[in-house]
């Protein structure tokens, strides 16, 4: 199997002529081939993980550069981190070759133009703080490559993903991933498996980063923004099997917090808003290490004494 993503499958040939059924079936082929894939970068993934985490800790930002298709799944998962983990607005930044409107599509000339992609990264002024994630199925995309040799030639930590070996955008990378997607069930068609597998990397990458920043406890994600009916409800059952209490408790709570689920649960263990708030940067944003300090368990022992 060809390990580029450019490669004419032979065994796609008269793929026109087939059945819906047997298209269906290489799709999905060719997906689960993806997805499996990404399963060999995982050491690349750790390291890039632990090489982001004292950047992020000290103020730095998430930088995603990606053209084309690459461009869309960067966006995508970029633009999640907020709503589901509460990823500050003003520390993530998109650089998106020729996308200004996505219900008009983009302007697939920009991805040619290196110099743009260069300024657009200087633009930012992104610096030693910083950790930007450039993404190009093929790894040759002019604007993706000379984006991230600027970002690093300013001290950013620069990871480097895409679907082919030895690709021009690793040149200069501090971390390079490169999952193997092979041909395309429809040659060239990077939407495709390799799509799916940057997709895939971007998750573990991204929500893997999350979990190490204190954006979970346990498997719940408390750093929720809660801006709707569906999520409040949520926001309240991870309060109920955080602390125990009942729902109405929960919510009575979350809304004393303003909707802040880390907050409201140290209000319900014991704490003043002031009080949960110094408790949260003392611990750095982890719920966990918060509920666990010394000071926090004299405070619950004094509420229970008081009731």
């Amino acid at each position: 199997m060809s390990v580029t993503t450019e490669g004419v499958g032979q065994r796609f040939r008269g793929l026109d002529t087939w059945g819906t059924a047997d298209v269906l079936e290489a799709l999905w082929a060719g997906q689960d081939r993806a997805v499996a894939a990404c399963l060999a970068v995982l050491p690349a993934l750790t390291a890039a993980v632990e090489d982001a985490l004292p950047r992020l800790e000290a103020g730095g930002r998430l930088i995603y550069v990606g053209a084309g298709t690459s461009a869309v799944l960067a966006a995508l998962d970029g633009l999640e981190l907020g709503p589901t983990f509460g990823w500050p607005r003003d520390r993530l930044k998109l650089i998106l070759a020729g996308i200004t409107d996505l219900t008009v599509g983009f302007d697939g000339a920009i991805e040619d133009d290196g110099d743009e992609g260069a300024r657009q990264v200087a633009a930012t002024g992104c610096d030693a703080r910083d950790v930007v994630i450039a993404v190009s199925a093929g790894g040759r995309s002019a604007f993706t490559c000379q984006a991230l040799a600027e970002a690093a030639r300013r001290g950013a930590q620069t990871i480097a993903i895409a679907c082919t070996p030895m690709a021009p955008l690793f040149e200069g990378a501090r971390h390079t991933v490169a999952v193997l997607t092979g041909d395309e069930v429809v040659a060239g068609s990077t939407r495709l498996g390799a799509g799916t597998a940057q997709k895939a990397v971007l998750n573990l990458f991204s929500t893997t980063l999350m979990v190490r920043l204190g954006a979970t406890y346990d498997n719940l994600m408390v750093n929720v923004r809660i801006d709707n009916v569906k999520l409040r409800q949520r926001g309240a059952l991870m309060l109920v099997r955080i602390t125990g209490c009942d729902e109405a408790g929960a919510l009575a709570a979350l809304d004393r917090a303003g909707g802040d689920v880390k907050v409201a649960a140290l209000l319900l263990t014991g704490h003043t808003p002031e009080g949960a708030a110094h408790a949260l940067a003392r611990a750095g944003g982890r719920l966990r290490a918060a509920l666990e300090d010394p000071d926090h368990a004299a405070r619950q022992g004094s509420a229970a004494r008081r009731t």
